[in-house]
């Protein structure tokens, strides 16, 4: 028989069941309903609920079929009009069977009378052989999974689940020793730098904490819904499943869980740390899925990579901080008050919030290969039994939460002295940077006076170079009366025969002479013109003496001397007259040593 597709819906004074049968005989269908029971079978669909209100067949039922559709509206009245019937969602809860409620115990001792025992009971052989007592000694195995249950999966399966879990040998490792190998590991992985960057630079983290998830747009709904009429309301119409989360409720199997009170405990409180990390991966994702969110959701979960049993919500709460601060991309304490706020409006939305989150988990394991382990030890048995769960407890449990508080000093990482540090390094830095700002202005304030005193210093210069021209203008025309001196020389006739050695030396000394008087005079003191010429023709005759040569070796050893010992730069103008006598050179600017050339004549 198929189980068909269905939902339930109510008003004060009727149940509504809608059911989907496409292709079935709508001529031939049977309903049956009486208290708590409804049945419906139509070839091949067979449906049985279990309601949690009673109903009645008291002529008001209506049955409608919708042939387009190929769906049952059927219509039940209310035994009690008013009554409110919680939990209309929880899809598999409803299609369990109903529970014996006979008094008498499920396990009766049975007295037989004497007379039969006596009949039957044979003679005792005392002297049968006896063996002695020897303890089977089995490994002990530690339960892990939904209720602490299950035990030896791993030790089955470990190399296909060793990368689903981070403890190594579950099987064989107690409660207590998970507990310190978990902080032990969430200690080496611990990275300060991580944590600093994602403490400084926050924009992107700023932007996920401004997405807003399904459920808090329903939690606004339900409170302004209470604020309105002052009273309690289910959640169920805030909180809507889809035709694929439906499915799913139905493919589940109906089991019921015989749980104790410190199983029960640690049940809840797994319940919460699988919603934290489920939280935390739909806030950093925007509700987006991706490859990462099974490992996500598993990592950020001690209850499920860890296998751990926790005691306290406390726990619960230090545990999830510290992952989140240790594994995944995004490592900011907000991220975990995030998460914090986020669970408590689910829990406060009620169980069929709670449900649709666990499906959704469902689906993300069931399509991560090495995850699926996980449904089936915690996540297919959370979504059968929260079904089952009273409001009030997840009422008390919310309670709880709220009361219970998380700060950085309570993960126990040193966060808040991380960023007291981190803060005096950056007050550091500035002040460095504020010297440095004010080094450069004090190094363009004495670059500025610097170029002042280039600026005056060339100014001083410039007036030190026009004293200089005005002393070279005096000298050029010292300059000139020494050429005009030399002009009047070229008109005399001198001797041509000079001693050649004697020459050198007294024009070189005459030279040297006449350029210290020249600076002399242009730089000391003027000299009269008159005075001038005198000395200069004083030294002049000094210098020359005649020589009783042969006019052609004075005259060739002259020059030849004069080429070999230094070249003796070349005279600006050379004048010879028509009768081919040579004439004094005037002499250059420069200050060059005077040369005299001899005459072919000896007159």
């Amino acid at each position: 028989m198929i189980t068909p597709a269905f939902e339930l819906s109510q008003d004060p004074d009727f149940l509504t069941v809608k059911i989907r049968v496409p292709y079935a005989r709508a001529s031939e269908f049977d309903i049956y309903f009486e208290g708590e029971d409804f049945k419906f079978y139509a070839k091949p669909y067979f449906l049985r609920l279990t309601l949690p209100g009673r109903i009645v067949e008291d002529g008001r039922e209506k049955a409608s079929y919708n042939t387009d559709e190929g769906t049952f509206t059927i219509q039940l009245p209310k035994e009690v009009p008013g009554q409110y019937f919680e939990g209309l969602d929880m899809l598999t809860s409803l299609l369990a069977p109903k529970k014996s409620r006979s008094a008498k115990p499920l396990v009766e001792e049975m007295a037989a009378s004497a007379e039969l025992s006596e009949e039957n009971e044979e003679e005792f052989d005392w002297e049968m052989e006896q063996i002695p007592y020897e303890e089977s000694i089995t490994p002990l195995q530690h339960p892990y999974g939904f209720g602490n249950l299950r035990s030896g999966v791993f030790q089955r399966l470990q190399d296909e689940l060793s990368d689903v879990i981070d403890i190594k040998d579950p099987d064989q490792t107690p409660a207590e020793e998970r507990r310190r190998k978990r902080l032990a590991a969430e200690a080496a992985k611990f990275e300060p730098d991580h944590y600093l960057a994602d403490f400084f630079e926050d924009e992107a983290i700023n932007h996920l904490l401004k997405y807003k998830p399904w459920w808090i747009d329903a939690h606004k709904k339900m409170t302004a819904l209470k604020g309105e009429s002052h009273q309690e309301h289910d959640s169920s119409p805030f909180v809507v499943f889809s035709e694929e989360e439906k499915e799913q409720m139905r493919k589940f199997t109906n089991k019921s869980y015989l749980l104790d009170k410190r199983s029960r405990h640690h049940v809840y409180l797994g319940l919460i740390d699988i919603l934290l990390a489920y939280c935390y991966e739909i806030c950093v994702n925007e509700g987006d899925k991706n490859v990462e969110s099974s490992w996500n959701i598993r990592k950020l979960s001690a209850t499920l990579c860890w296998l751990e049993s926790f005691s306290s919500i406390h726990d619960v709460l230090v545990s999830f901080g510290r992952r989140v601060l240790c594994y995944p991309l995004y490592r900011h304490f907000g991220l975990v008050t995030r998460a914090f706020n986020d669970i408590v409006m689910i829990l406060q939305l009620g169980k069929a919030a709670v449900l649709k989150c666990l499906l959704d988990i469902h689906k993300i394991f069931m399509e991560s290969d090495p995850a699926y382990i996980l449904n089936d030890l915690f996540i297919t048995d959370y979504c059968i039994w929260i079904q089952k769960v009273k409001s009030k407890k997840l009422a008390a449990l919310c309670e709880s939460l709220q009361k219970t508080t998380l700060s950085k000093s309570h993960v126990g990482l040193e966060l808040e002295e991380l960023e007291a540090a981190a803060v005096l390094v950056q007050e550091e830095e500035k002040a460095l940077k504020a010297a440095g700002t004010v080094s450069k202005q004090q190094l363009l304030c004495s670059e500025s006076e610097t170029s002042d005193s280039e600026e005056s210093s060339s100014t001083s210069s410039s007036e030190t170079e026009g004293s200089d021209s005005d002393e070279q203008e005096s000298s050029t025309s010292e300059d000139g009366e020494i050429n005009s001196f030399q002009g009047t020389l070229q008109e005399e006739r001198t001797a041509p025969l000079i001693d050649c050695n004697g020459l050198r030396q007294g024009t070189g000394t005459s030279a040297v002479e006449v350029g210290d008087g020249k600076s002399k005079v242009s730089l000391q003191s003027p000299t009269p013109p008159g005075k001038l010429v005198e000395e200069l023709e004083m030294q002049i005759h000094s210098a020359m003496r005649l020589s009783e040569q042969p006019e052609g070796l004075a005259t060739a050893g002259c020059i030849s001397q004069e080429q070999e010992e230094s070249p003796v730069p070349k005279p600006d103008r050379f004048s010879e007259d028509a009768a081919g006598k040579g004439n004094f050179l005037e002499v250059s600017p420069k200050p060059n040593p005077l040369l005299f050339l001899c005459s072919t004549n000896e007159d």
